[in-house]
């Protein structure tokens, strides 16, 4: 059975909301002991066991979660940086870090009077850290992108997103509506607010719709709108192309063929000499895939994985329903409407080679949720009763969930009552866990092993090991209950032993490796951080955290005109100064 998503529960007293006013005195007093009352009902009924100190706190009307401050993803950049803002540094940046930082996020959660109901709505912000010579300043700007334009132009929201349903158009005929099911690159938000990736010697900002858009690395300026759809085929691809070692980029896509829809691998050629800038995604095509085991419910793909010899395709049991599709297209349903989750079914894990484009084995597990692949890597089997001539196995490490309530937990409404709901760090628990896939028993279901005791997001690691084998990866912490919340992981996965940095109130991004340039061992290099402060809406910062020791080398501080949001992914570039 199938089940939509829903926002985490709210606990509400009679007559009041979760996160209305309280009354004074005896009111104040009713209103916490329902609260109290209904969480211990709750949790009860689940067959868990009452945590004392939270219906303790819900009692007194107190933050349950103390120590996160949740409303960091709430921000709205009101004005641009558009010219290199200086800051003031604290200890130092090796001199050897040269280049250009650029993050992307939700920059802003409204348009004129209209809000944005989810994380994953808000308008793209580029923000761009460049270094050189030990100084950093500071740059940020909204993505020109034609959701944003046709925005602005009305003053509203007139673009439907992930989980905001745009305000009805009388211009949007149902034959319109209709016709606009065919041209998935017109049709779809372009509004590309979560990464930003190289594509030859340009860069692109990218979202799940098939549009990338070309972005100016130094001034941060919108400079081209690419349809891959139109060029490629395809109805969607992920947010975390990978780029190959020989400057070449893959990515994941969807196609659609007569026998149903197809997950598609998007090739990028490497730049050539004397080549037009563009020449590598004119280049694009599509070369092998796998159907999707459910013809009327493809799997929903963030990011996938490769090795040296495979691809790696996780098929999750979250699925885009295409008739939930196709009638949200002509009622304007945002596409979170159209997300089902199977959790009676397997997730699959397709390896698919790199040569011929052909699925080569398929594995399953227990269904889990996930975003973000770590990393994947062949290597000679560790069972002791292999004979020499074994295949080998395939190991796949990945961030889990056991379902995508997270998801949910991004909604806006969510995010403002988390203080108020005991489920909301429950709901947002993950882990990183290892599959190992025995290349001699293709078919075979795989038990995973955990890395960590820690909840690990934005997964990242030294280049040079990407789809090799490695011991290394670092993480900002997804645990909302921490101690601290901010903290900075780094995970070794062969003793599955963790090391981190972290400062209470101050929220690292993702980690950015910046290999040292006479390195020895795998974690000789930097990691980059943008910074934002829980107390201090209008602070920006870049942190280098040695990677081997995790001891803070240097940071920058700026004091933005505006609100500083947090953003998600990005991308160094050790070339732009």
């Amino acid at each position: 059975m199938s089940t939509m998503f829903s926002a985490p529960r709210r606990l509400e007293a009679p007559g009041g909301s979760a996160g209305g006013s309280r009354a004074e005195g005896a009111g104040r007093s009713a209103e916490g002991e329902a609260r109290r009352r209904a969480y211990e009902t709750a949790e009860k009924a689940a067959g868990r066991e009452v945590d004392q100190a939270v219906a303790s706190r819900l009692e007194a009307g107190q933050d349950l979660y103390p120590n996160c401050h949740v409303h960091i993803w709430l921000r709205s950049c009101r004005e641009e940086v558009t010219q290199p803002l200086a800051g003031t540094t604290t200890g130092s940046f090796p001199k050897w870090v040269r280049g250009t930082l650029l993050r992307n996020g939700p920059g802003s959660l409204d348009c004129g009077r209209d809000k944005f109901q989810h994380l994953f709505d808000g308008a793209a912000l580029l923000q761009r850290f460049g270094i050189a010579d030990g100084e950093v300043t500071y740059q940020c700007r909204f993505l020109r992108s034609q959701t944003w334009r046709r925005n602005a132009a009305a003053k509203r929201i007139v673009v439907t997103e992930f989980g905001t349903r745009a305000a009805p158009d009388p211009c949007q005929t149902i034959f319109k509506r209709v016709a606009a099911m065919f041209r998935p690159g017109e049709a779809m938000s372009d509004n590309a607010m979560i990464s930003v990736y190289p594509v030859g010697d340009e860069f692109y900002a990218f979202t799940e719709s098939p549009v990338m858009t070309r972005v100016d690395p130094v001034t941060l300026q919108t400079l081209q709108r690419v349809n891959v759809a139109s060029s490629l085929g395809i109805v969607n691809h992920t947010s975390h192309p990978l780029v190959q070692e020989d400057g070449s980029v893959v990515n994941l896509g969807m196609s659609l063929s007569a026998t149903g829809p197809q997950y598609s691998l998007i090739h990028f050629p490497a730049p050539q000499p004397g080549d037009p800038a563009m020449a590598p995604v004119e280049g694009g095509r599509l070369h092998g895939g796998v159907a999707a085991r459910w013809p009327l419910h493809p799997g929903y793909m963030h990011s996938f994985g490769a090795t040296a010899s495979y691809f790696v395709l996780v098929e999750q049991p979250l699925s885009v329903s295409v008739p939930a599709m196709v009638r949200g297209q002509l009622s304007g349903d945002p596409f979170a409407a159209s997300l089902r989750w199977f959790p009676e079914y397997p997730t699959l894990i397709h390896l698919v080679c790199r040569s011929t484009g052909r699925r080569t084995h398929t594995f399953e597990a227990e269904s889990f949720f996930f975003l973000h692949v770590i990393n994947c890597f062949e290597r000679p089997s560790l069972a002791a009763e292999d004979s020499p001539d074994s295949p080998g196995e395939v190991v796949v490490d990945i961030c889990c969930y056991k379902d995508p309530a997270m998801i949910s937990c991004m909604y806006i409404d969510a995010l403002r009552e988390a203080q108020r709901n005991p489920d909301y760090a429950r709901l947002f628990r993950g882990r990183p866990l290892r599959f190992v896939l025995p290349l001699a028993g293709s078919g075979a279901r795989v038990q995973p092993r955990p890395l960590c005791d820690l909840g690990c997001e934005t997964p990242r690691l030294n280049p040079a090991n990407v789809s090799k084998p490695y011991r290394y990866f670092y993480a900002i912490s997804s645990d909302v209950d921490a101690d601290n919340p901010g903290t900075l992981i780094k995970v070794d996965t062969w003793t599955e032993k963790c090391f981190t940095w972290g400062e209470l109130g101050v929220y690292p991004s993702e980690p950015i490796f910046v290999p040292s340039p006479d390195g020895q061992n795998e974690d000789d290099g930097v990691l980059l951080c943008a910074l934002v402060w829980g107390d201090d809406d209008q602070r920006a910062g870049l942190l280098a955290v040695d990677a081997a020791t995790m001891q803070e080398l240097g940071r920058a501080v700026f004091n933005a005109p505006s609100q500083v949001p947090k953003c998600l992914h990005g991308w160094f570039a050790p070339s732009i100064v």
